[in-house]
């Protein structure tokens, strides 16, 4: 994930890195680990219900085996994470963008912007892909995770990206309605913040897992209950240290898992750990010369099945114990892979 910020003296990259923690005396999360054992697993089954993905910025469609790929949006610019409506009709995506500035001065420079938008797939199967619903405005908006309820969206967005002389950005967690109303940001005290959480996930119960942020450098993993929203940030800091290299936190259906990716050069794999970080297993390592995206991975609604995507442009499957692994298109432009949460 990239950005330019526009200065008096120049442009310059912000590069946001990112990485998980537990809110708890969580311990250190090891780079060996093994897969994890079927009887903790419990039954899996042929993956079933439908994927949505992004191709050349359009959205795509196709069911969990890789047939029937269709096209449901022609949005042209997709650039992130995906989320399925809890009925499976809809699906939330990010568009970005580029706004440039040159300054009387004659300095400037350039940063990407981003905004929410749904997809119906009741438009799609009529053969309408030229239709979509914007749900913000302010372009700082980006991947969109929907409540298990329906009831909200949660997504995170820079305060500061409409702001032509913003120095900095200023991350913030928001939730908002299913139609982009009432948008409330999570944090009370965002004004003056240095140090950001980004990257949500929720689980049924409102746990939030996300990453923690400072100086544009990679911090940890933090899972915040409800209660523990407004932690004070250097505790936040503070804990993220304990879990460098974890990011695109996801949680299962059943709330049992939290499924992330190690971004670290030594171990670029996808993991599945408890909600407590007590445990960690194993799911998937690309294969030599391909990394993974660092995008959330995504569940399979009975929580057996993760997909996920590879920097060649392919879409991928493996259940949770890190068998049955298998290629669903690709090599090509496929990435940001969502699963469907209707069963």
């Amino acid at each position: 994930m990239e950005r330019f910020y526009m200065n008096r003296l120049a442009s310059k990259l912000k590069k946001v890195c990112v990485v998980l923690v537990i809110l708890s005396t969580a311990p250190v999360i090891v780079l060996s680990a093994e897969k994890l054992p079927p009887e903790k697993a419990g039954t899996i089954s042929k993956p079933l219900g439908k994927i949505a993905f992004v191709r050349d910025g359009n959205i795509w469609a196709m069911e969990a085996s890789g047939a029937n790929q269709q096209l449901i949006c022609e949005a042209t610019n997709a650039d992130g994470r995906l989320s399925w409506s809890p009925d499976g009709k809809k699906v939330a995506f990010t568009r970005s963008g580029i706004v440039s500035t040159k300054l009387p001065d004659n300095t400037g420079g350039q940063h990407k912007v981003y905004d929410l938008f749904l997809a119906y797939l009741d438009s799609a199967y009529v053969n309408n892909t030229m239709y979509w619903y914007r749900l913000t405005g302010d372009m700082g908006n980006r991947d969109p995770e929907w409540s298990a309820d329906g009831s909200k969206i949660i997504f995170w967005k820079d305060m500061n990206a409409n702001y032509v002389n913003a120095y900095e950005p200023n991350y913030q967690i928001c939730v908002m309605g299913p139609e982009g109303t009432d948008t409330e940001i999570l944090r009370k005290d965002w004004q003056g913040m240095d140090i950001f959480l980004v990257a949500p996930s929720m689980n049924a119960k409102g746990d939030i897992a996300c990453i923690v942020l400072f100086s544009q450098k990679l911090q940890g993993l933090v899972v915040l209950p409800k209660e523990k929203y407004m932690i004070s940030m250097d505790s936040a800091k503070t804990l993220a240290f304990e879990n460098p290299n974890c990011v695109a936190p996801a949680w299962s259906p059943d709330g049992k898992w939290l499924a992330y990716i190690n971004n670290d050069l030594n171990d670029g794999s996808l993991y599945l750990t408890t909600p407590n970080l007590k445990e960690k297993y194993l799911v998937f390592t690309p294969p030599p010369s391909v990394g993974l995206y660092t995008v959330a991975p995504s569940f399979s609604p009975d929580s057996k099945w993760l997909t996920f995507s590879t920097n060649d442009g392919s879409i991928w499957v493996c259940d949770i114990t890190g068998n049955g692994a298998r290629r669903l298109s690709g090599p090509g432009t496929d990435k940001f892979p969502a699963w469907s949460k209707a069963p």
